[in-house]
C-alpha cells in the first residue's frame, strides 16, 4: 500500500519538527512548507492526500491558501491548525474539514488525520 502524503504548512519551526516526527512515526510521508507561497508550490509539485494548515502566517494567511487549494482540488481534506480556540467556530465557513487547536498533545490531531487518511 502506498504511503499517504501530508503537506504540513506552519511558519513555526518547533511545530514543524513536532508534527513531522509524529506523522512520520505514524507512517506518513511529510512535506513541509513555512508560508503560503511555498505551500502552494509544493501542493502543485507533489499533491498531498491531506493538508495540515496553520491559519496565522506572514504573507498569505492560511485561509487564502485553503481557498486556492480547494479551487485546484475541491475534495482535498484540509485540517486547519491554530493556537486560537476562538477560530474553531468559523472553520466550517472556510471550507475546511476540521479545526484543531495547536498543542503539544498530538492525540486530537493524529485522530483527525486518521479519520481522513485511514
Amino acid at each position: 500500500m502506498d504511503k499517504k502524503r501530508i503537506l504540513l504548512v506552519d511558519d513555526e519551526e518547533s511545530i514543524q519538527l513536532l508534527y513531522r516526527e509524529e506523522f512520520e512515526d505514524e507512517g506518513y510521508i511529510v512535506d513541509s512548507a513555512y508560508n503560503g507561497s511555498e505551500a502552494l508550490a509544493k501542493f502543485r509539485e507533489n499533491p498531498p492526500d491531506l493538508v495540515v494548515l496553520d491559519i496565522n502566517m506572514p504573507g498569505m494567511n492560511g485561509i487564502e491558501v485553503l481557498r486556492q487549494m480547494k479551487e485546484l482540488q475541491a475534495n482535498l481534506p484540509v485540517i486547519l491548525s491554530s493556537a486560537y480556540q476562538e477560530y474553531k467556530q468559523d472553520f466550517g465557513s472556510w471550507a475546511s474539514e476540521a479545526y484543531v487547536v495547536k498543542s503539544a498533545n498530538m492525540d486530537e490531531l493524529k485522530a483527525t488525520v486518521r479519520k481522513y487518511l485511514g
